[in-house]
C-alpha cells in the first residue's frame, strides 16, 4: 500500500524497482537465516515496484480495506488483491486522473473509522498494523484515484457484468506485462 510508481527516465519501468526487489530478496534471506525466531513481518511480493509485506495484508484486512471473500487462504486472497492494486496504481499514476476532493477522502476515512466500536479500537488496529493515520489517509486517497480512473476508463461498458469482465481482462493483462515477484507460500 506504499509507493508512487515513479519511472526511470526513458525506461518505462519504476525508477527504484531493482532496489525494491533486491531489498525484498535480502529481507527473505535474513528472515530465513533466523531459524526458530518469531516472524514479525515478511515480504510477500513485489509488484509494480511496490514491496508488499505481511503487515500490509493484515492491515488491509483489519481495516476492512479489502475482503478475503471467505477464502480458506485469507492471506493469499488479500495478497492477490494488493498485487492487482499495485499494478493498477502504476497505470493510474501514468494517466493521472483528477485528485479526489478533500471531503471525499474524509468521507472514506469516516467509513473506515466507523468499522470500529471506538476511537481507541481504531487506534489499536493502526498501531498493531504499524501504520499511521496519515498513511491510511494516503491509501484512501489512492483508492479514490483508482476508482476515478476505472470509472473513466470503463465508462462505456453496457452493464455492470460487462464492466467487471473488462476490468478483469485488463488487470490480467497488467499481470502478464508486470514483473511480479510472489514469495508467498500457503502455510508459511
Amino acid at each position: 500500500m506504499k509507493g508512487k510508481g515513479q519511472r526511470a527516465e526513458g525506461t518505462g519501468r519504476p525508477a527504484n524497482r531493482a532496489a525494491h526487489i533486491a531489498a525484498a530478496l535480502l529481507a527473505v534471506v535474513l528472515a530465513t537465516g533466523a531459524a526458530g525466531a518469531e516472524t514479525i513481518d515478511r515480504v510477500l511480493a513485489v509488484a509494480g515496484g511496490q514491496v508488499i509485506m505481511l503487515s500490509d495484508v493484515t492491515a488491509a484486512l483489519d481495516l476492512g480495506l479489502v475482503s478475503d471473500e471467505g477464502s480458506a487462504d485469507r492471506i493469499g486472497a488479500v495478497l492477490t488483491k494488493l498485487i492487482d492494486r499495485a499494478l493498477v496504481l502504476v497505470e493510474v499514476n501514468r494517466y493521472a486522473p483528477p485528485e479526489p476532493a478533500d471531503d471525499a477522502i474524509e468521507r472514506e476515512m469516516a467509513i473506515v473509522r466507523a468499522r470500529f466500536p471506538s476511537r481507541p479500537a481504531f487506534d489499536a488496529v493502526l498501531e498493531r498494523s504499524g501504520i499511521t493515520e496519515a498513511h491510511l489517509h494516503e491509501t484512501v486517497r489512492e483508492n479514490l484515484r483508482i476508482r476515478a480512473y476505472i470509472d473513466q476508463r470503463f465508462a462505456g461498458a453496457e452493464n455492470q457484468g460487462r464492466r467487471l469482465m473488462l476490468i478483469d481482462e485488463w488487470v490480467a493483462g497488467l499481470r502478464q506485462r508486470a514483473g511480479i515477484v510472489d514469495l508467498y507460500a500457503v502455510g508459511q
